[in-house]
């Protein structure tokens, strides 16, 4: 059966009625105009959009395992209107106003995902139901509200964020505690699985060539040498997320961090009244290590948290099923949603996003060499992707528009320190995530000094 090559515990995935196998390349290139290493979400949207612009183009993909296969295929379906880093830029003097054009461009992404899924007639269970976030104690409502207020001051208005008070919060999603929430619509739920294997499809049919099961080993001027063999590119773009360290002088280029999900058993009606999420809102609260949830097409509710980072970028295709995380979050699903208490999880599955140094994704691309690269989304890549594609794609073929002049353009990825500085520095995180949670958890106030530290270091959801 061909879904047993791709079957990782991941729901997405299994949930897919066909999968076709993995496409051995019959005729290996010997040369391309760009090249394009890796076929998740940046890799495709690149390939679509340089289609879309100059369909001349010989395009190869070049992908590691199969389409979809990283973070594309496995994250929590979020298409956001933001992206890391851009709740940071707000609050900076020197920042704000590029701030409020990558948050504008990222709210105008998520509808650019939608449009091009109706387009291409790729059937990703699209549902632009927005974001809900939880206030579950007194200090939090209060930052919730300030943060909006702050956004509003920048010329957002309630259409782009708004308070639900506590009553209208409770019906939309029956969370304990839930003292409100901050919402946005600018987010849709989708299917990481069916988008991704969707825009495989569609670039294919365009003329694309993707070459599964051929990973990538080494990148220079114009040469992208692989498993199977080198091949000659005018262009090279590295579009490997999470998997960048597998590529020769890459190493520390991104942290690989994993994060652990699991689905329940479809829901019935009953069931779904008691919960709400009757628009396919998704939803997270404000806990300082994030967790993240939505209701699916077929009326299971997928959830996930707890980050896991493994000793000197160790990458693996599947996390064990037994791991401890998946408990964590499965707790922590019924903490917070309590008439789920005996519904059965039938999926647990981890997938890995690739983290910058500086906590913002990068856009890059130099004339010289001819390469380029763009990732680092810290987990929330399904629609900054997109976005990030779209600049790659104007810089690659030296056209200057609105979307090259964006911030993430002149970001320069630093690398990470060495061993044992970055798994130290990942536990420490983690500890301290946990302690500020547990602190606010128990007295339903503000951390003492753990939360502090955290929103010092990396600022705070808003």
């Amino acid at each position: 059966m061909a879904q047993a090559m791709y079957h990782n515990g991941n729901f997405w995935f299994d949930s897919l009625a066909d999968i076709e196998p993995l496409q051995a390349p019959t005729a290996f290139p010997e040369q391309v105009d760009v090249a394009i290493v890796g076929a998740g979400f940046t890799g495709l949207w690149s390939a679509y959009y340089l289609k879309a612009k100059q369909p001349e183009l010989v395009i190869g993909v070049f992908e590691a395992n199969y389409v979809g296969f990283g973070a594309s295929g496995r994250n929590g379906g979020w298409c956001m209107g933001t992206a890391e880093g851009i709740s940071a830029m707000l609050e900076s003097d020197a920042e704000r106003s590029e701030g409020v054009t990558l948050m504008r461009a990222m709210q105008d992404t998520v509808d650019e995902v939608g449009r091009v899924c109706q387009a291409e007639n790729i059937d990703c269970h699209y549902a632009k139901g927005g974001t809900l976030t939880i206030a579950r104690y007194p200090h939090e409502v209060d930052a919730m509200k300030k943060a909006i207020d702050f956004k509003h001051s920048l010329g957002f208005d309630d259409d782009d964020f708004t308070w639900i008070p506590q009553e209208a919060s409770s019906q939309r999603l029956a969370a304990e505690p839930n003292l409100g929430a901050s919402y946005t619509k600018h987010c849709a739920a989708i299917h990481p699985g069916r988008l991704v294997r969707g825009l495989g499809e569609r670039v294919r049919a365009k003329g694309v060539e993707i070459f599964e099961d051929t990973p990538v080993l080494r990148i220079e001027p114009g040469i992208v040498t692989t498993r199977r063999g080198q091949v000659r590119a005018g262009k090279i773009l590295r579009a490997t997320e999470g998997y960048t360290g597998s590529i020769a002088g890459q190493a520390r280029t991104l942290m690989p961090l994993y994060t652990h999900m699991i689905a329940t058993q479809p829901l019935d009606d009953d069931m779904w009244r008691d919960i709400g999420l009757a628009r396919r809102e998704t939803f997270d609260d404000g806990r300082h290590l994030t967790i993240y949830g939505q209701r699916t097409l077929d009326n299971r509710l997928a959830f996930g948290g707890c980050l896991e980072y493994y000793f000197g970028s160790k990458l693996l295709s599947a996390l064990p099923q037994a791991h401890p995380n998946f408990a964590k979050v499965e707790s922590a699903m019924k903490t917070m949603l309590p008439m789920l208490s005996n519904v059965k999880i039938t999926h647990k599955w981890g997938g890995l996003f690739g983290v910058p140094r500086r906590g913002r994704p990068f856009v890059q691309f130099d004339r010289e060499t001819g390469i380029g690269a763009a990732g680092g989304y810290v987990g929330e890549g399904v629609g900054a992707s997109n976005l990030a594609a779209r600049a790659l794609v104007d810089l690659t073929l030296g056209r200057a528009t609105a979307l090259t002049e964006l911030a993430w353009v002149r970001e320069t990825p630093t690398t990470w320190p060495a061993e044992p500085l970055r798994w130290l520095g990942s536990r420490a995180v983690r500890l301290i995530g946990n302690q500020a949670d547990a602190s606010e958890a128990k007295t339903g106030r503000p951390s003492k000094w753990a939360g502090r530290v955290l929103d010092a270091v990396f600022g705070r959801a808003s």
